[in-house]
């Protein structure tokens, strides 16, 4: 199976629209599949047209070519600490029907040797993180982790901006450790665009997605 995979849109409708303008006749391509990793909102000038856009491409291609994922901005909203928009505590009429929709979204999704989620898994506990890992932890775990995993898995995640994995501010690309990792937050509020992680699961190789060509991801070095 081929992934496209997005993360930590946040609200940011422009370059959300540019990044799905190079990947989304791939959605037209047998199995081939739009997997977005959560935070779609809180931060830039449309929230309601980001979840408005995840929810039609989910009505025209369906939830199993178009995946969408629950972060922890997300969350907030669906635990009433905020509104979509951000303001505050309180009710907003407009937000029901997405909160219904947020609330229903999965916290990781795994094909293969690749597991997909917001923010990370319990690592420790190896080839039984399915069961250990506590749900706030798919979609609020911090720091990134780094290093080998458990038996080749890959791990493709959001939640920290790969500049401060990398320790490097002008660094916004797929951050690759070198051995069990991928973070694709591009940190689109400061960068003005997202990255775009093709994962071929079934050979487990990981491209970064440019407007002119897929590149194979190498480990970062600064």
């Amino acid at each position: 199976m081929i992934y496209y995979c997005i993360s930590d849109i946040h609200g940011c409708l422009s370059a959300f629209n540019e990044t799905l303008d190079m990947i989304i006749d791939k959605l037209d391509e047998p199995d081939t599949v739009l997997i977005l990793l959560g935070d779609y909102i809180h931060g830039g000038e449309d929230n309601y047209g980001v979840l408005d856009r995840i929810i039609s491409l989910q009505k025209k291609y369906g939830t199993d070519k178009v995946i969408a994922l629950l972060g922890n901005h997300d969350e907030i909203v669906c635990d009433g600490i905020l509104t979509i928009d951000g303001y505050g505590y309180g009710d907003d009429e407009r937000d029901d029907k997405y909160i219904n929709w947020l609330s229903h979204l999965p916290r990781y999704h795994t094909d293969g040797k690749t597991i997909f989620v917001h923010a990370g898994i319990d690592e420790e506990s190896g080839e039984c993180w399915e069961y250990c890992t506590e749900d706030y932890i798919f979609t609020e775990k911090y720091p990134a982790q780094t290093g080998y995993f458990f038996k080749d898995y890959k791990i493709v995640a959001g939640h920290c901006g790969t500049a401060e994995i990398a320790g490097n501010p002008r660094f916004h690309g797929i951050y690759y450790d070198g051995e069990s990792h991928y973070y694709i937050d591009s940190t689109v509020l400061d960068s003005g665009f997202l990255n775009v992680l093709k994962v071929d699961t079934e050979n487990q190789l990981y491209y970064e997605v440019t407007p002119d060509a897929e590149i194979p991801v190498e480990p970062y070095e600064d």
